[in-house]
């Protein structure tokens, strides 16, 4: 590489035309791997596609090759300290931050990993929210016009039938306030694997292009617009509503953000873009498992705050006021995913930008 010409960044000496050729040739590949890195250290493994981390690691084995001609044909070029540099920051985050323990990573992904999972699949969790409330509504509605239509809904098994009194409901409601510890333990371990088992079954099904998880969405959602309404002609609002939101807000959070992935897998066959329906459904699955992993934590809860919370002697008001708290921490928490991921987008878009400019200069 004889002859010299300046760096349109340092201003510095880098080598000759030959040089400036395979610079320019070469720079949107490094610009693209030094974006991967920003975006790594924003929101970490988890946060990043399958797609994304094996661009990762191509650029990274791709750029050390670059540096090493660069190292041997222009050693005084400035871009020799700039790819030293960059190859030593991607060697870090290849081989020296996968090394992270289980319990930084688990954390890392509860903060920003499961949210922003979230985000991504945020209009399938829309059409699941919509499928799971409309239901509700509609069996809602001719419950209160008849009330032996909210027999189509009621769970086997179930005593609280729309014959009952008022007094009767009521007495359901309060009913378990005195079982002992070990007695609400079990309970809540069996109401754990029940709500497990409905939100596992909402995702994985959306590989029948995610048909049965509209079904189990809308299923779920007519159950409770029946209960509800039942409680409601004997004039039993508050007090239903104070039993059912403390822990009914992170279990149907957490059964329609699993039907929400579920529908993102079955939107990933039906619909693969311009991607093959093999590459588009890995990629999917993936997203989804982080949104149902990161459910786990709300089922748990749930299932302790029913067989603890629920059945205590916490008055309806007290109820009501930890159920909005609740609310709006998952709210807040969830919505900080999509703040995050809408920062990721805007500084992707903006890069692209740059490495467009500077290509279109360099030529």
């Amino acid at each position: 590489m004889n002859g010299a010409f300046t760096d349109p960044q340092t201003g510095g000496d880098t080598g000759g035309g030959a040089a400036r050729t395979f610079i320019a040739k070469a720079r949107p590949q490094w610009d693209e791997l030094n974006r991967l890195l920003d975006t790594y250290k924003r929101r970490g493994p988890s946060g990043m596609t399958t797609d994304e981390l094996s661009q990762l690691d191509r650029l990274y084995r791709l750029t050390t090759v670059h540096l090493a001609q660069l190292q041997t044909r222009a050693p005084q070029s400035p871009y020799v300290a700039h790819l030293n540099s960059l190859v030593a920051r991607t060697h870090s985050v290849i081989y020296v931050s996968s090394r992270v323990g289980p319990a930084r990573r688990v954390l890392r992904f509860l903060v920003t990993g499961f949210p922003r999972a979230v985000a991504r699949t945020g209009r399938c969790q829309a059409v699941a929210c919509a499928f799971f409330f409309i239901a509700a509504i509609l069996a809602a509605l001719p419950a209160n016009v008849d009330p032996s239509a909210a027999y189509a809904f009621t769970m086997a098994g179930d005593f609280r039938l729309p014959g009952c009194t008022a007094e009767q409901l009521e007495t359901a409601l309060r009913s378990g306030r005195d079982w002992p510890f070990a007695m609400k333990f079990i309970f809540a371990a069996q109401l754990f694997v029940n709500n497990t088992t409905v939100g596992f079954n909402a995702f994985v099904s959306g590989v029948l292009a995610g048909i049965p998880t509209v079904f189990i969405m809308m299923l779920n959602g007519a159950i409770l617009g029946s209960f509800t309404m039942m409680h409601h002609r004997q004039d039993i609002v508050a007090e239903v509503w104070a039993w059912l939101l403390p822990h009914g807000v992170p279990e149907i959070a957490a059964a329609i953000l699993c039907g929400g992935a579920g529908l993102y897998i079955g939107a990933a066959i039906l619909q693969p873009g311009f991607e093959a329906r093999s590459a588009r459904l890995k990629e999917a699955a993936r997203t989804g498992m982080q949104v149902v992993l990161g459910c786990v934590p709300l089922l748990v809860a749930a299932a302790i705050i029913e067989a603890f919370l629920r059945q205590s002697e916490l008055g309806a008001t007290a109820r009501l006021i930890f159920a909005a708290g609740a609310a709006v921490v998952l709210t807040v928490y969830l919505g900080a995913g999509f703040v995050l991921e809408r920062a990721e987008a805007r500084a992707r878009e903006r890069a692209e930008d740059v490495a467009a400019i500077r290509a279109s200069s360099s030529l």
